[in-house]
């Protein structure tokens, strides 16, 4: 079965990008490459502070969708909820 991922990567100083794919791996060497968003790669964003794992594509791009309609300080709440400390859930 094909996993899909919803991620929130922050750069050092806490600025957020939301993405999905289904491949998580490869996602993260892209965005941490220079090849990945504009946005990300234009502000640094590459460390994975939040993740959530879907089986269906359509459920994971809703809650793409919602979660970058939320707010800064909901979207912080999720990551804390999660990983208070902000660390890397895929260091190098």
């Amino acid at each position: 079965m094909k996993s899909y991922y919803v991620y929130i990567l922050a750069s050092i100083t806490r600025c957020l990008y939301t993405g999905i794919t289904n491949d998580l791996e490869r996602r993260l060497v892209k965005h941490r490459s220079g090849h990945g968003s504009g946005f990300a790669r234009r502000y640094r964003i590459q460390r994975l502070v939040y993740v959530e794992v879907f089986t269906n594509v359509r459920e994971a791009i809703a809650r793409e969708k919602q979660i970058k309609r939320w707010r800064r300080a909901t979207k912080v709440r999720l990551i804390e909820a999660m990983n208070p400390t902000w660390k890397d859930l895929h260091p190098e």
